[in-house]
């Protein structure tokens, strides 16, 4: 086994267990009102809320909407410990008031952005100048009170092998940074291979991600196609019950990027009913409390 210790007082508050989030993208054609009033009534623990540009609550904007967010979705009963963003330089000055600003209304967690390689040029070298960086980022979360996850995402992205992803974060300052593993892209990219993966990665993961997949030939070519949960390759009863054996109780992330009239990719007038959407999270999450209850996870 190996366990996964949360780092030292930082996190004291935090529940040990499988609190389930909502990736606020998909909800970002409601106000913040109206989402948090429909993410309390679904079932959910809280909201994973994208603050980023384009998202729910933009960077430029971090010191008025997101003290804002985070009041109203405490007043509807929900966590706000995570949110989203396109953070990846300790020195922007942006960023760092987003990071000063979310510790400051308790948010424990926050996605970083992705490295992407140059055309040209040494990728282990690339990858190395990265991990400097991301110590750097580390090292500031960490003075905040606040952690970082990398997320492993599938395709041109430094990363998307999950030994990259522990290249990366190997020698950061754990207070500071960690690993966000995204089921769905360690098993677009490493097939049969992905319990290898988190066994590999364990003990830096600190948030999880959780949507499903499939490769679909498309005009002759074989594509990623998301779907809903439970209908794509992904073996969640597997890897959950690989959660609970390695100890990791961590907050899970639920996206929505199947087809649901644009609410998958963030719009703010979408082409459907918003019960459409509201139904289909629904039905994700009755499907995930489920596989976290039968892997005692919840």
């Amino acid at each position: 086994m190996v366990p996964f210790i949360r780092p030292s007082k930082l996190f004291e508050g935090v529940p040990s267990h499988s609190t389930v989030h909502v990736f606020s993208k998909a909800l970002q054609f409601l106000d913040y009102n109206n989402m948090a009033a429909a993410v309390a009534d679904i079932g959910f623990d809280g909201v994973d809320l994208s603050v980023r540009p384009g998202g729910h609550v933009l960077p430029e904007n971090v010191g008025n909407d997101l003290p804002k967010a985070v009041s109203v979705l405490k007043k509807h009963g929900l966590q706000s410990i995570m949110m989203t963003t396109s953070i990846k330089d300790s020195g922007d000055r942006v960023s760092q008031n987003v990071l000063r600003t979310a510790a400051s209304l308790g948010l424990k967690y926050f996605r970083t952005d992705w490295f992407r390689y140059p055309e040209k040029g040494s990728m282990p070298e690339t990858l190395k100048g990265y991990e400097k960086k991301l110590n750097s980022l580390a090292a500031l979360a960490a003075s905040l009170g606040i952690q970082g996850s990398y997320q492993n995402h599938a395709g041109n992205y430094v990363g998307a092998s999950v030994w990259e992803m522990y290249e990366l974060v190997k020698s950061s300052d754990k207070n500071g940074m960690g690993c966000q593993f995204d089921i769905r892209h360690a098993v677009v990219e490493g097939g049969l291979s992905w319990p290898q993966n988190l066994r590999l990665l364990a003990p830096y993961i600190n948030t999880i991600v959780v949507k499903d997949f499939l490769w679909q030939k498309i005009d002759g070519k074989w594509s990623v196609v998301d779907v809903p949960l439970g209908e794509g390759m992904v073996d969640f009863p597997k890897y959950f019950s690989l959660l609970r054996q390695y100890g990791l109780n961590v907050p899970i992330s639920l996206h929505c990027e199947y087809p649901l009239g644009g609410a998958e990719h963030g719009a703010r007038q979408i082409s459907v009913d918003k019960k459409v959407v509201l139904d289909a999270i629904q039905k994700d999450l009755t499907r995930l409390k489920t596989w976290l209850k039968e892997a005692g996870l919840n």
